[in-house]
C-alpha cells in the first residue's frame, strides 16, 4: 500500500527574502502560500525562527503565524520552532497562549535548541552562552506554564495556563531525539539541514521512548526538502537558487536568495560541492512521476509518521506550483488506495 497515501504532508516556511524584492513581499508569499496549502490538504503551515539571515525574514515567529493564522481557516499553524534558549519561557508561554485564545485548536509549538544564528547575534539576544545544556530544564519550565495552575502557584501564563498547545521537539541531533523519547513528546528531525544523522536520530527516538499523557507510541515528522516542477530539467534549473544559498552560507557570504542559473558548473570548488551535496542529500526533485517515486521511497526508508516540507524556489509561482505537485500526487495515490480497496470488496 502506498505509504504517500496514508502520511500527512505538511510545509516549513522561512518566508524567504529573495534579491529585489522586499520583506513585505515575502510576508504576502507567506500567506498566500499557507492559503494554497490549507486548500490542498497539507495538514500543518511552520514557521522557524532565525534572526539576522539574510534570506530568513521570519524572526519574529510568533508575529508571523498570527499573522498566517489569521488569514486561513482550518490548517495547523505554529512554530518549526522557537528556539527556545533565546527566550524566558514565560514569554513563549504567553505568546503561544495567546495564540492559542485566538485560534483554538490550530496552534503548534515546536521547540529547538539551537540558536538559530551567529555569536554577535546571540549576544544581541541576551541569550546565555550555555550551547543548550539548560534545554531539558526551558522545556519543563515552559510545559509547567501550560499546565493547569497549582494551588499558590506565585507566576502563571496569562494566557496559557490551561491551555493543551502540542509541544514538539525539534531536533538535528541524537539530544533532542533523545529527549523527545525520553519526555514521550512528538519528535521533527531536520533532514532538510542534517541528513547524516538522520536514521540514528530517528532509531534514538523510538528507542528511548516513553509513553506519556501526549502520545502512546512515537510520533515523527521529518523535515525533506521536495522540488517538484512539470518536466525533471525545469525542476533542475530552479534547484539551482537553493544551490547558490548553500555555498553563500558555506563561504559565509549570506545574502537574499538569487534567481536560478543555467548551470551551477564552475561556481564551486570540489570541496564546497561535496559539501553542498552532503548537505541536500536529503532533498527530492524532479518531474511528478521522479518526486512520487522518490517520496515513496523515503517513507519506506525512514518509517515516518508525517513529512514536513520545504521549497525554496527564487520564483512564488515555481514554489506554488511545486507544493500543488505534491499535493496532486498524494490524492492521487488516496484515491488509487480506495479504488484497490473497493475491488477488493
Amino acid at each position: 500500500m502506498s505509504r504517500l497515501a496514508r502520511t500527512p504532508l505538511s510545509i516549513l516556511d522561512l518566508a524567504p527574502i529573495k534579491d529585489g524584492r522586499t520583506i513585505s513581499e515575502s510576508f504576502h508569499e507567506t500567506l498566500d502560500l499557507a492559503q494554497h496549502a490549507e486548500q490542498g490538504g497539507y495538514k500543518r503551515y511552520w514557521l522557524a525562527e532565525h534572526h539576522n539571515l539574510a534570506s530568513v525574514a521570519s524572526a519574529a515567529t510568533a508575529v508571523l503565524i498570527g499573522h498566517v493564522a489569521g488569514g486561513t481557516s482550518t490548517i495547523r499553524v505554529g512554530a518549526g520552532g522557537i528556539m527556545l534558549p533565546n527566550h524566558a519561557p514565560l514569554v513563549i508561554a504567553e505568546q503561544f497562549g495567546t495564540l492559542e485564545s485566538l485560534y483554538p485548536g490550530r496552534i503548534d509549538l515546536g521547540l529547538g535548541r539551537a540558536p538559530g544564528t551567529d555569536h554577535p547575534t546571540i549576544r544581541a539576544l541576551r541569550r546565555e552562552l550555555r550551547n543548550g545544556d539548560n534545554f531539558p530544564e526551558l522545556v519543563a519550565e515552559l510545559r509547567g506554564y501550560f499546565a493547569a495552575p497549582k494551588p499558590g502557584q506565585a507566576v502563571k501564563a496569562i494566557p496559557g495556563a490551561g491551555l493543551n498547545v502540542p509541544i514538539w521537539l525539534l531536533g538535528s541531533s541524537g539530544f533532542g531525539a533523545q529527549l523527545a523519547g525520553d519526555l514521550g513528546l512528538p519528535f521533527a528531525f531536520a533532514a532538510h539541514f542534517a541528513p547524516a544523522d538522520l536514521f540514528s536520530a530517528l532509531e534514538i527516538y523510538r528507542h528511548y521512548f516513553q509513553p506519556s499523557e501526549v502520545l502512546d507510541r512515537p510520533y515523527v515528522m521529518v523535515g525533506v526538502p521536495v522540488l517538484a516542477a512539470d518536466t525533471n530539467e525545469e525542476a533542475e534549473r530552479l534547484s539551482t537558487t537553493e544551490y547558490v544559498a548553500v555555498l553563500r552560507l558555506i563561504r559565509g557570504q549570506l545574502a537574499p536568495l538569487s534567481p536560478p542559473v543555467d548551470s551551477v558548473k564552475g561556481l564551486a570548488n570540489d570541496f564546497e560541492h561535496a559539501a553542498i551535496a552532503s548537505k541536500r542529500a536529503a532533498a527530492i526533485l524532479g518531474d511528478r512521476k521522479t518526486v512520487a517515486d522518490k517520496l515513496e521511497a523515503f517513507l519506506e526508508k525512514t518509517g515516518a509518521d508525517e513529512l514536513i516540507l520545504t521549497c525554496n524556489p527564487y520564483e512564488h509561482s515555481a514554489r506554488l506550483r511545486s507544493y500543488e505537485i505534491v499535493a496532486e500526487l498524494k490524492r492521487e495515490a488516496e484515491s488509487a488506495v480506495h479504488l484497490q480497496s473497493a475491488m477488493a470488496q
